[in-house]
């Protein structure tokens, strides 16, 4: 038994000693360092001018006011159809909630000066009245319908939404668009209501 060890222990010692002589040593087809370095050097240039080749991700500008929205997002990089329309929406059921309440302090937010100063009068008529308040059941749908720069830096940007309203007892389908705008120089990212009209 012992031989035995012996001699598996000597044959061992042995393919180690070749793997050895072969991997852990330089052969003549191993490329001397300037090639090493040379291709390297290479590899990392081809890096750098794939990457400077990249070209730096945009939103896709389509459909109505695809060319007002590009114009937009040269003066304010952060513009995104898709952001804005998602945005857009939470605007949407954050006001309509607010005149609902008569919440005259978050409209006072999300509107333009004298959007604020219709909703107000509209509140209080409908407090005067008594009248129950439109409470919004379900956002059906909201798209960008047109977008417009005026003045070179006021972007405006029109929404239709599509929602179903409750006065209580009543449940009622609005079609309307919603124009939000923002001065693009502004350090006030806000995009404000600035308008609403009847969709046809």
């Amino acid at each position: 038994m012992d031989i035995e060890l012996i001699i598996f222990a000597a044959v061992a010692f042995f393919v180690l000693y070749r793997l050895y002589s072969v991997l852990g040593t330089k052969t003549g087809a191993e490329p001397p360092p300037s090639v090493v370095r040379e291709a390297t050097q290479k590899r990392k240039n081809s890096e750098g001018s794939d990457e400077s080749n990249v070209t730096p991700f945009r939103p896709s500008f389509t459909g109505p006011g695809a060319s007002a929205m590009e114009e937009i997002s040269q003066i304010d990089s952060t513009f995104s159809p898709s952001d804005f329309t998602r945005k857009s929406k939470k605007a949407y059921e954050m006001i309509v909630e607010a005149f609902a309440e008569g919440d005259k302090e978050t409209l006072s937010n999300l509107l333009v000066d004298d959007v604020y100063e219709a909703y107000v009068s509209a509140i209080d008529e409908r407090e005067q009245n008594n009248t129950e308040p439109l409470r919004l059941m379900r956002l059906k749908s909201a798209e960008i319908a047109d977008a417009e720069l005026l003045d070179g830096d006021i972007g405006q940007v029109s929404v239709s939404f599509e929602a179903q309203l409750s006065d209580g007892e009543n449940l009622r389908t609005a079609k309307e668009i919603w124009t939000f705008e923002r001065s693009l120089k502004s350090s006030n990212p806000a995009w404000l209501l600035g308008g609403v009209s009847e969709a046809s």
